[in-house]
Parts: structure tokens; C-alpha cells; sequence
């Protein structure tokens, strides 16, 4: 079974996704940032919708689920956190398994930017859909969960097999990647940057990443390291501490 992911910028720096199983032709979209940009791409590939998949409550990645849903039919899946906020139909718990036609989605914890942030990993895909807990050379900020809290999501997203492709919700990565060469003198960061930095005077996405590009050169995912001495979600906190203050 393989699944296609359809990947488009919309708003200012979201990334939306479309995916669709292939053997069966079901179709989801991760959040919903821009419901006129996710209808456009849907009219321009002639697929239909049947799920949309929220990752947390804020407005740029729920915000078009009642829109989306109006003109598509398809059924609202995501955290209990959304509801009252934005429509949902069916409220899913970590653990749980979503089906997409022969493709099977794990909800995973990921809170910490959010309490209820949850994520969704395909293993037959090799696909990890992370909205705003991991992003490519970097992660969210902490809008309601504590450093331990979103330690210990990073933590489960970085248990996931290597090959794993990490699909973020934000292009981020050319700050990301200067904050990372500020508190990183790891050849490989460098060498990270450089790429990042080329792809994006090219108009060119740096998302998806791969869970092992991750490990190697993710501050956020190397706090222990770079920050020795410390309890690992201290070495995080303080490092995500300077992030948000760094202006570089």
C-alpha cells in the first residue's frame, strides 16, 4: 500500500497536506489553515475529502474545519481540545488508531505547544504528521504545556523509526537553523544549515525532514547534549528559553 502527499504553502508560512491511500483513493487533510486554499487543491487534483485530521485548537490549523466540511462533506476527527472552539466530530484520545482506506493512522501524545497537541504516524508510510510539536531544526513554543510536558512529546516522536519523514506545519526552518548554528558547533549543523539556507533562495520547501536529519542536528532534540549537567527537560527548557528571546 502506499500512500501520496500532496504538500502546498498557504497563509504566510503554513504548509497544508492532502492524503490520499492509493489503493482505495480515501483522502485526508492534516488541519485546516486556509479552507479556500485547501478547496483549490482538492478542485486541482479532482480528489474528494473524507477526513480531516486536526492536530490542536489554534485558528491556523482548525479554523477552516467548518468550512472545509460544508463544502466537502467530510468528517471532522481531532483532539477534545478543539471542540467548543471549531467543529468536530469525532473526538480521538492518544492511542487510538485512524483508518484512511488500507492506511492506518496512530494518534500520538504531543502536547506541550497545546495540552491536547496530538500527532499522527502511518508506519506503512514511513510518515509522521507533527503539526507544531516538532518542526524541521526546531519545535513550538510552549503556549500552555510545560517544558517536561513537551520534553517527553519530542521524546515519543524521536522513538519513531529513523526513515520516518517529519511533515511540520510551519517553513520555520531558516530561523530555526540560525538559532541552531548559534548554540551548535557541530560540523553536521552546519553542513544542515548551509542546505537550508540554498533551498530557500531557491523558493524550494525544506519540510519534510526525516526523523534521523532530527536527531542529528535539532537543538531542541539535543538539549542534553548541549546543555550537559542538566536534567534533559531543564537542558530543553533552557534552550527553548533562549529561542524565544533569540533574535539572530
Amino acid at each position: 500500500m502506499t500512500l501520496t502527499v500532496h504538500q502546498f504553502p498557504c497563509l504566510s508560512d503554513n504548509y497544508g497536506y492532502l492524503v490520499r491511500d492509493d489503493s482505495t483513493g480515501r483522502t485526508a487533510c492534516i488541519d485546516t489553515p486556509d479552507a479556500a486554499a485547501i478547496l483549490a487543491e482538492l478542485d486541482r487534483l479532482g480528489w474528494g475529502l473524507d477526513l480531516v485530521l486536526n492536530t490542536h485548537w489554534h485558528a491556523d490549523h482548525a479554523g477552516g474545519n467548518a468550512e472545509v466540511k460544508a463544502a466537502t462533506g467530510c468528517q471532522l476527527l481531532g483532539p477534545a481540545e478543539v471542540t467548543g472552539r471549531f467543529p468536530v466530530d469525532r473526538v480521538l484520545a492518544p492511542g487510538e488508531t485512524v483508518a484512511l482506506g488500507d492506511t492506518d493512522f496512530e494518534v500520538l501524545e504531543s502536547g506541550g505547544h497545546t495540552l491536547g497537541h496530538i500527532a499522527y504516524f502511518a508506519p506503512s508510510a514511513s510518515a509522521a504528521f507533527v503539526g507544531d510539536t516538532l518542526f524541521a531544526l526546531g519545535c513550538g513554543r510552549m503556549f500552555e504545556g510545560s517544558p517536561a510536558q513537551m520534553w517527553a512529546s519530542l521524546q515519543r516522536l524521536a522513538a519513531l523509526p529513523d526513515e520516518t519523514r517529519i511533515y511540520c506545519a510551519h517553513e520555520y526552518t531558516a530561523s530555526n537553523a540560525r538559532f541552531a548554528l548559534a548554540v551548535d558547533a557541530d560540523p553536521a549543523v552546519k553542513a544542515r544549515a548551509d542546505a537550508v539556507f540554498a533551498a530557500r533562495e531557491r523558493g524550494e520547501p525544506t519540510v519534510p525532514s526525516t526523523l534521523a536529519e532530527e536527531k542529528a542536528t535539532n537543538p531542541f532534540l539535543r538539549a542534553p547534549h548541549l546543555r550537559p549537567g542538566l536534567p534533559p527537560h531543564e537542558a530543553f527548557a533552557a534552550l527553548r528559553s533562549e529561542k524565544d528571546v533569540f533574535r539572530g
